[in-house]
Parts: C-alpha cells; structure tokens; sequence
C-alpha cells in the first residue's frame, strides 16, 4: 500500500512539474503584436516576412473600422488603446517579451531568436526604435537627454519590444483613439522619472529597429557571401537591424529593398514571383477583361500595333475593347482596325478625337466602361507598347497582383515604361536595379512607383484609379494616387513581353513618316520594310544570284519598301527634267542625266546613308572581298523614273563610284514593260528585276552599262553611287 501510495504520489509530482514547466515556458512565448484595419498589399507583405521567419503575429483591429483619425499629420491613439486592452491578461509577466510593429509599412528581417539576442544588448526592459526628426512636436527636441556619441536621437512609436509588465504600465494613462500614439509614446520618454521606472531606451544606432526616414541613403541592401538572402545595412553605424520600417515618406525606399527581402530573392532568383499566382484554364471561361486602347500621340508604326493586339492569345468573347484616339492622322488606320475587327470580340466601342475627349477623360471613362461591362480586370494598351508576346495579357492575369505591367524597352536602349526610382520632386531617378531589370540580368516581379503605357489594373482597384491631379500628365497621376492609397505597382520581366516605339521625331507633315524612323525606331524599321530573306544571306554558306560577271542580285526591301519610297518621290514631285543642266549639283553639270528626285530633296539623306551602312555594306564585304569602307559615302542617292513618253533608257555610261546598288522599286510585266541594265564589256544584260531586290555592281572602269528601253508603263529604280 505504501508503495502504491509512493507510486501515486510520484505520478501527482510528475503531473505539476509537467504543468509548472509548460507554463513557464508558455510565460516566454513571445507576443508580436500589430494593428491593421484591412489587408492591403503592405499588411500582406508584412504577413509574408514574418511567416518567412517563423514569427507568429496577433494583428489587432482586423476587419473593423479604423479609429485612430486620418493620419495624415497625427493620430493612432486606436492603437495605444487596442494594445492595452491585448496586453491586459498580461500585465503582471516580467518575463515575457513583447514586440509591438506598425504593419502597413514593416518588414522582419531576421528570426525571432536574433530579434531576442539585440534586445537584450541594450539592457532595457522597453526598447524604441529612432529616428532623426522630433515628430509630430518639434518644440520637445529639447528636452530629449543628449546622445552619449553618435546615432539618431529622438523616439519613433512604429517599432519598440519589451517586458509586458512594463509595456502595460507604460500604457497605463487613458489616451483617446484620435490622439497621436508617437507624442504620447514620447511623453512617456521624456518623463524622467517614468523613463528610469520602466528603463526605457531608444535604438540610437539601428541595432535592432531602422526607421528609414531621412536616411534612405545610409541603408543598403546586404548580401554576404555565405548567405543565401538579402539583409539590410546601415552604412552609418555598420549595423544589421532585425526590423525595418519605411516611416513617413520613406516608404517607397521600403517598397524597393522589400523586393530583395525576407527571402524575395533567394540565391539571386525571385520567389515573390511564384508566390499567390493562379493558373489560367481553358477549359473553364476565362477572366472577363476590358482591353482599353489609347491613341494619344502621333505614333509611327500604328499598323503593326494594332495587328499585335489582334494576334493575342486571347479568346475575343471575353475581351470588350475600346479604343480611343486623340490623333486625326491616324483616322484611316483606326477605322480599318474596327472594320475588319468587327464581331470579333465580346464587344467593340471607339471614341474618335471628333468627340473631343482628353485623355484623362478618355481613362476614366475607360474604367467606367470596364465596370459597366461587369469586367474582371481593365488590360491598358497605349499605341507606344507593342505587344510582341501574344501570352502577355494571359502572363500578366496569372502574376495575380492588383496593379501589374510587362517590362517594356526601346530596344537596344535602357528607356522603359516604368520608374525604380522617384526624385524628391516626384519625377523619374534611377534605382540601383533599373539597368539589371531592363536588361534582364534579373529576372522576377517588382514593386515600383510608376508606370504607364502598358498594365493590367483588378476590378477592386478601379475605385481607387484616377487620372486627374492639377499640372500632371494622367499615367502620373493614377500613379500618384495609387501611391497615395498604398497600392503597389509590379512590374514582370519574366519573358520578353514586348518593346517600346519612340514616338518623339515623328513629322505627320512627311508622305509615309514612318519611312524616316530609321534611327529612332530601328527594330520596327526593319520589320517593316526590310526584306525577310535579308538575314540569310549574310550567311556564310550562302551564295548570292550572280547574273552577269561581277553583278550581284540581293533581296533588300520589302514590297512596302518600295512602294512608301515611290510615293514619297511621287507626292514631292519635283522630278529633273533630265538635261544637262542640273543645279542641285556642285557645278550644275550632269553628264549622265536622268529624270530623278535626290534623296536630301524629300528629306531622306541621313536615312539613306544610314541604310547603306547597316544594310548595304554588309552585303558588299561579302562579296568585293577585300574592300571595307565604314560608313560608305554616297553623294548621288537618287530615284529614276524611266517612261517612253518621257525618258525611256538611258546611254552607256560609267558610274562615279567604286560600287552602285540598283533598286528595283516596282515589278517589271506587271508595272511596265522592256528596261533592265545592259553590261556592255561582258555583253550580258540583267532584265526583269524583281521588286525589293538590287543590283550590286563595280563603278569605274570595268561595268560600262546601259538602261534598257522601257517600252510601256513606268518604271522606278534606286540608284546609290558608293564611295565616289
């Protein structure tokens, strides 16, 4: 019996040491605490970081109106309050820690064990993060005690940890939910004797808590060789926080480190970007979405745009498309896309510039249309983003971010469509990441301040969009207010989603401007006008047609080439009257005359020679081995037009160069008949030239020539003397 009583009692001893130890344990849980009325993206991101460090987090005032005022200039009394009344079961704990955050504009840096480890450096039962500026009353500033050395010296109330004991005694004097919870804070701190009571301290250097303002520029990103995630630095007083908080106007140098933080980049490739997406599916209907084009400015290349968006991979009965434009001259291209677009999609509206919309009234009517069609998501278009990826929209959709854009560049330049960076001004700066992000060295999804031109914007956010704010463009101003609002941007770079026209030298005065955009629209250009056969043959294992001794036949221009040079010819009109007599030459003299337009009269000189170094001189080195010139010279660049009725051929004569091209501008049979090029040395004659392609021949000496008789219809030739 006494054995089965010791047995009992053993078991009943057992049983309160067991209880005795989980609550003693339980008395060093740590409580995290923050207040967030709604989960916004900040909140969100908050949630993520401290997930990503195992730091569980009790969020106070969730889901319920918020209290604490405007908080445009003070206010946040709500939170004073809603921590005390959390922290009343636990007002008699010495041991247990509290840390206290803002949300909306925080990120954890480090696991809860470290956090623990900086606190108990400071030997304080209450630490407060600080900062440089005595906030919201600058007339306390000098009744904080002096720094012993260096660091930030007055009190911010976005971060602070201690002893819960403490923290409820500190929270003891009533405070209304409209006051301001950092003055009240600093009023416990400036009370000496409740300062000593409590041992409060402030984190003078940034051990433990950052709060950013003011100095953005001495917090760095960190990444040491032996670690796999991004930190913070301050470069100041070489410390590491654990927290960091994007207080004030800092919060968008929060929004750009918090692209590389808690573990955003790991081992330099972004999680965030695989984080919350949803998978697009076929065979269920797909997302309802608004695609809203712009027109606001004369834009080269508008046919092609349009044809971009007609080839995306979208299904048109769940797209309704509008489209704006502000610009008369490109009328005619407009109204061919609604016409051959016409039943196409779920729907199709345009406002023309006869409606005299401006563009912040185009916009924002765009967002009214999108809701009234019961929309999912409004997909913005502006003619300058070309849409080269058709899975772009289906890309954009899957990210599953409110406010998204596809990284769009003019290619081979760093000029893009979206900001990494703000001035104090609120214009555009260059954030350390922009070139890696517009070149593609980093590849993921980041939070910006601006973009524009190209975005997908959800249906709950449409509310918050507006394209009106006195003296300021409208992309500016949706920015600004979804920066006011604390609505993230994200840009892609996953893939190539598209590039960028540079709409800024085209002259709507010129027949066919968008001829003229070689230098500023190169890759466009090219697309354009530049023969698709061109490439291949600047092979090495090609072998050009070689009609006659040391005559070379290329394919150069496309049929629009040919056609947009013949009319902007044709339009000036001022064709010589093919004597001798010529004025536009040094001398006046021609020996050889033709009837023919120069290039330097319809404005086309620079093009032109531009033309023959990238395109034509290649072509020469491959095959005049030996022979390089970079940048050809060319004096004589000029269209001919050969009629019976007017001139029909042309004598044998030598060219004044070292090579000539001869473009073939229309087709022979079909636009005329008889002409070509006779060899007289060789006794071989090259006829019907096919259109686009060019005759590459020696000048001087050896390629004594003639034009062949044209004997019905006109015909157009391009004529380049090279390297006189």
């Amino acid at each position: 019996m006494a054995n089965n009583l010791s047995w009992k009692a053993a078991i009943v001893i057992f049983t309160l040491s067991w209880v005795s130890s989980s609550l003693a344990d339980d008395a060093k849980e740590p409580l995290v605490f923050t207040v967030a009325s709604n989960e916004t993206e900040g909140y969100l991101r908050y949630i993520r970081s401290a997930n990503h460090y195992g730091i569980s987090v009790k969020t106070l005032g969730l889901g319920k109106p918020w209290l604490g005022g405007d908080m445009k200039s003070v206010g946040g009394g709500y939170k004073i309050n809603l921590l005390r009344e959390a922290l009343k079961p636990y007002r008699k704990e010495s041991e247990r820690l509290v840390l206290f955050t803002d949300s909306y504009d925080v990120v954890f840096l480090m696991p809860w064990e470290k956090i623990v480890q900086k606190f108990l450096t400071f030997n304080a039962s209450v630490v407060f993060g600080a900062e440089g500026f005595c906030w919201p009353d600058e007339s306390l500033k000098s009744l904080y005690p002096p720094l012993e050395g260096r660091g930030m010296r007055f009190l911010n109330s976005g971060l602070f940890m201690g002893y819960a004991d403490k923290l409820y005694l500190m929270l003891k004097t009533p405070s209304k939910d409209t006051d301001d919870d950092q003055l009240y804070y600093t009023n416990v701190y400036l009370d000496k004797q409740l300062r000593n009571e409590l041992n409060i301290k402030l984190d003078h250097m940034a051990s433990l808590f950052q709060n950013l303002n003011g100095v953005e520029e001495q917090v760095i990103l960190s990444l040491e060789p032996s670690e796999a995630e991004a930190t913070l630095k301050n470069t100041e007083y070489t410390s590491k926080p654990a927290i960091v908080h994007g207080n004030g106007p800092s919060k968008l140098a929060l929004n750009s480190y918090a692209n590389y933080l808690a573990g955003a980049f790991l081992d330099g490739v972004c999680k965030t970007v695989e984080e919350n997406r949803i998978q697009l599916d076929d065979e269920k209907e797909l997302p309802l979405v608004t695609m809203a084009l712009f027109i606001e400015k004369p834009t080269p290349f508008l046919e092609e745009w349009f044809d971009k968006i007609t080839k995306l991979n979208y299904p048109g009965d769940r797209l309704d498309v509008l489209v704006h434009s502000g610009v008369a001259y490109h009328e005619p291209v407009v109204k061919a896309f609604l016409s051959q677009q016409e039943g196409r999609y779920r729907s199709l509206k345009s406002i023309s510039h006869s409606d005299d919309h401006k563009e912040a009234v185009a916009r924002a009517f765009a967002t009214k249309h999108c809701r009234q069609r019961g929309c999912d998501y409004l997909f913005v278009v502006d003619s300058e983003g070309h849409l080269d990826n058709p899975n772009v929209l289906r890309a954009l959709i899957e990210a599953n971010r409110n406010v998204i854009s596809p990284v769009l560049t003019r290619p081979e330049k760093v000029w893009s469509n979206f900001w990494g960076a703000l001035s104090n001004q609120g214009f555009y700066a260059r954030s350390n990441d922009y070139m890696d992000i517009v070149g593609r060295k980093l590849l993921g999804l980041w939070n910006v301040p601006f973009i524009s031109i190209v975005y997908l914007i959800k249906r709950s956010i449409l509310p918050e969009v507006s394209y009106s704010l006195k003296e300021t463009d409208p992309d500016m101003a949706m920015c600004w207010h979804f920066r006011s609002k604390g609505i993230f941007m994200h840009v892609i770079n996953m893939e190539q989603y598209g590039h960028l026209i540079d709409t800024e030298y085209f002259d709507m005065d010129r027949t066919h401007p968008d001829f003229y955009q070689l230098f500023n629209n190169r890759h466009d250009w090219e697309q354009r006008y530049l023969s698709p056969e061109y490439q291949q043959q600047l092979e090495t294992t090609f072998v050009p047609k070689q009609p006659c001794p040391d005559v070379y036949w290329f394919a150069v221009g496309t049929d629009r080439f040919c056609d947009d040079l013949k009319e902007i010819v044709e339009a000036f009109g001022k064709w010589s009257d093919g004597t001798h007599n010529d004025n536009r030459l040094q001398g006046g003299y021609e020996a050889v005359p033709t009837r023919d337009i120069h290039m330097n009269q319809v404005g086309l000189e620079q093009v032109w020679l531009k033309f023959l170094q990238l395109y034509i001189r290649p072509l020469q080195e491959k095959v005049f081995t030996g022979y390089f010139h970079d940048p050809p010279r060319s004096l004589m660049n000029f269209v001919v037009r050969y009629r019976p009725d007017e001139q029909p051929s042309l004598r044998p004569h030598h060219d004044s160069s070292t090579y000539t091209i001869n473009i073939a501008l229309n087709s022979a049979g079909i636009d005329y008949e008889g002409g070509g090029c006779h060899f007289l040395r060789y006794n071989c004659s090259v006829k019907d030239t096919r259109k686009g392609w060019l005759l590459m021949h020696p000048g001087r000496l050896t390629h004594f020539h003639e034009g062949l008789l044209t004997t019905k219809g006109t015909r157009y030739i391009m004529i380049s003397f090279v390297d006189p």
